[in-house]
């Protein structure tokens, strides 16, 4: 497996992948892709955007096994405009549904008493 990148969702949209076989965010309407992370962004992003949130999941993905594209990007806020660059940081955006036999691992994401995230153990 190439190493994983990783999408946040709630566990209630990941059932309903699962029951339709395919995962589409809302984010594929609105700004024609999937926001996903590097292991290294993950825990910033979710921070950033999802504080306190609860019932949320990390999808891992093979991004080998993506049927839909794969494109390494400056960042892109959740109103779809094109983040200041403050670095040379990219992150993965998937322009198309996440076929279900790509995400390798599914791992409930919590935030502790505090409402802040950390990285789970059990990821590699």
């Amino acid at each position: 497996m190439s190493e994983p990148i990783l999408h946040l969702a709630s566990n209630n949209d990941w059932l309903a992948a699962v029951e339709i076989g395919a995962y589409r965010a809302d984010s594929l309407s609105t700004e024609g892709f999937i926001h996903c992370s590097k292991l290294a962004q993950v825990v910033d992003v979710a921070n950033r955007f999802y504080r306190g949130q609860c019932g949320l999941v990390l999808l891992l993905i093979d991004p080998s096994k993506l049927e839909s594209e794969l494109k390494w990007e400056p960042p892109a806020h959740p109103n779809g405009e094109r983040a200041a660059a403050v670095s040379d940081e990219l992150f993965p955006h998937i322009y198309g549904l996440i076929n279900l036999d790509a995400v390798v691992r599914v791992i409930a994401f919590e935030p502790d008493a505090s409402g802040n995230f950390n990285l789970p153990e059990m990821i590699p």
